[in-house]
């Protein structure tokens, strides 16, 4: 996953400010899974308690809520947590256009910059592997690069497939029809 759900801009630190500005832990809920829920709610209330002290302290424990939040959530994708990162990141083309996609219900940009992406990837792959299969005859370092390029075209489009048709946190390689996001 890109910088992202573990920024303070991603979605995680921005329901964990919603839920603190709303008073409901509620809102933060859904992006932890089931088994670390009591945590959250845990790391809410003592956020919440403390909010109400200096400005200095309603920072270190806004800071421990949001830290807490993402652990757990990126606990429930399986991944590691290293820490929230800053806001401002680069997320590369697709998160912004993926979050356009998902605010204004059209898959058509989000559609056409994958499908666009695929292309000229298939395109520049199969082109070099078809430019080294004319040399291929010419000895064994010259098929070994051939074949290298073959194998990688198609290990590249299974890995693709299995991403494309996979869950959403899977890891390349697992494929399986999604089921609903998983955390």
């Amino acid at each position: 996953m890109p910088p992202h759900c573990d920024s303070m801009d991603g979605p995680v630190v921005l329901a964990a400010q919603r839920a603190l500005e709303q008073g409901d832990v509620s809102v933060i809920l859904p992006y932890v899974h089931e088994e670390g829920e009591a945590e959250v709610a845990e790391a809410f209330e003592h956020a919440v308690r403390a909010r109400g002290m200096a400005p200095e302290v309603r920072e270190v424990v806004d800071r421990y809520f949001f830290e807490t939040a993402v652990r757990v959530h990126r606990a429930g994708e399986g991944a590691p947590y290293t820490g929230l990162k800053p806001a401002g990141l680069g997320f590369g083309p697709v998160i912004p256009v993926a979050e356009r996609a998902l605010a204004s219900g059209s898959p058509d940009e989000l559609a056409t910059l994958l499908a666009g992406t695929v292309e000229r990837e298939v395109c520049t792959r199969l082109a070099h592997a078809t430019a080294l299969a004319s040399h291929a005859s010419e000895g064994v370092a010259q098929a070994r690069e051939y074949v290298e390029a073959m194998l990688g075209l198609q290990v590249w489009a299974h890995g693709l497939y299995q991403t494309a048709t996979g869950s959403a946190h899977a890891e390349p390689g697992e494929g399986g029809k999604p089921e609903g996001h998983q955390h």
